[in-house]
């Protein structure tokens, strides 16, 4: 079940694709926070910063989301704007 409250059809394919994939995660908490990202932010993002969102999606929902909760710390690498707009979200949601 996928939690969207975002159409697909305004989207072009790439953008489709990704906010398919931010919502169908493996834990559920982070279907909502990507998945809710998505939906506020999918038409806004750059093409480098859907680059950067792709590669996010490539990573273990575990480490993001310990990431997102600070009990990690975010690895440089990974600590980019756009992941600062992710977490920035997590207020917002009721996880």
């Amino acid at each position: 079940m996928s939690g969207t409250t975002r159409s697909g059809v305004e989207l072009d394919a790439r953008r489709r694709k990704l906010l398919f994939r931010s919502w169908h995660r493996g834990i559920r908490e982070m279907d909502l926070i990507l998945g809710g990202f998505a939906d506020r932010a999918i038409v806004e993002l750059s093409d480098h910063e859907l680059d950067e969102y792709e590669i996010l999606l490539e990573l273990q929902d575990a480490d993001i989301l310990s990431w997102i909760t600070g009990e990690q710390p975010v690895p440089t690498i990974h600590d980019t704007a756009l992941f600062r707009k992710i977490a920035a979200l997590r207020p917002a949601m009721s996880i």
